[in-house]
């Protein structure tokens, strides 16, 4: 058997190697260089399964609960039962404006996100998808938002548009504005506006309930969700309401809780809601206390923000079906 080249042994040649033997501190077989010892590239995921991420598509509870307040609007505005295209339309509307979000969020913070340990791998950040493709598909998303609003009578339509600078500028707030999590709320709250003018063609005393009650419902669990960036955010110098309020933080979110609750039971008063939806608020109610009470404690796991997060869109839903019955 012939003798082996030393390529074929694994072992670094001279004209490999960018250091002289007689200096070079490391015997071969331990070479980080030795292609026998190099860890391959790990393969780079279907540029259609980085989109997915990039959507959050992967972590359908963000979308959840965008469409949670707009199914409120919609089922409540026609006592239980509105015409199922609308629907149709309204969570595919959703979907879209989320996407859109999520794309214009990544783009204006593709700089600052490595710098944060829960965004860092997301693929604008960790440079999977170039800016030129973020943009394509954000122009996309907001291009299938605009045809489903073509859906909708001329007062829906037009408060989708009023929405769109909101959405785009949202991202931006955090730079300039101390709570950008009301300017996030205010979004989720054109939700309830759009919906419920897509049932009535007009907004009344129980929309506008609805909406404070998004509005703080939202300030609620984005200021938990913040709470575990909350030592990131100071380090990079972005705003959040974790940040502002510190360590009340806990008081104000049991605060919007309260005023949400309360905005819930005056609507609940005003349209006539039967006892499912009580029902339903008082189990809401018992969701939003015990997480303002654990949120008291002096040290929890970034973890236990992510879970309260995901307990919410269970307790929106919760109160959906309750709102849909007690409708009935």
């Amino acid at each position: 058997m012939g003798h082996r080249s030393k390529e074929a042994r694994g072992e670094i040649t001279n004209a490999q190697c960018p250091m002289p033997n007689a200096q070079c501190p490391m015997p071969n077989a331990q070479c980080p260089l030795n292609p026998m010892l190099t860890t391959p590239e790990r393969p780079q995921s279907p540029i259609w399964l980085v989109i997915i991420r990039l959507l959050r598509w992967h972590k359908p509870e963000g979308r959840l609960i965008l469409m949670i307040p707009a199914l409120w609007a919609v089922f409540l505005a026609a006592s239980g039962k509105p015409p199922l295209p609308l629907v149709g339309v309204i969570i595919l509307g959703t979907l879209a404006t989320s996407a859109t979000g999520c794309v214009v969020n990544d783009l204006w913070d593709r700089n600052i996100d490595p710098e944060v340990e829960r965004t860092r791998d997301r693929p604008l950040a960790s440079r999977a998808l170039s800016v030129k493709v973020g943009i394509i598909v954000a122009i996309v998303s907001l291009a299938c938002a605009a045809v489903l609003a073509f859906y909708l009578n001329p007062l829906s339509f037009w408060l989708c548009v009023a929405a769109v600078p909101v959405i785009l500028l949202y991202p931006g707030a955090k730079r300039v504005f101390a709570v950008p999590q009301l300017v996030l709320s205010i979004a989720w709250g054109f939700g309830v506006l759009i919906s419920w003018s897509a049932v009535t063609q007009t907004i009344s005393q129980a929309t506008w309930l609805l909406w404070g009650a998004t509005v703080l419902w939202t300030l609620g669990f984005d200021t938990v969700y913040a709470m575990s960036d909350k030592e990131d955010d100071r380090r990079i110098g972005v705003n959040s309401s974790a940040l502002f309020f510190g360590n009340y933080a806990p008081l104000a979110i049991g605060i919007f809780f309260a005023g949400t609750i309360l905005l819930l039971s005056w609507l609940g008063v005003v349209i006539h809601l039967h006892l499912a939806f009580w029902i339903s608020l008082a189990v809401a109610t018992i969701g939003w206390v015990w997480q303002s009470l654990r949120l008291r404690k002096r040290y929890l796991a970034n973890s236990a923000y992510g879970k309260m997060f995901q307990q919410n869109v269970w307790i929106g839903f919760i109160l959906l079906a309750g709102m849909i019955a007690g409708s009935l």
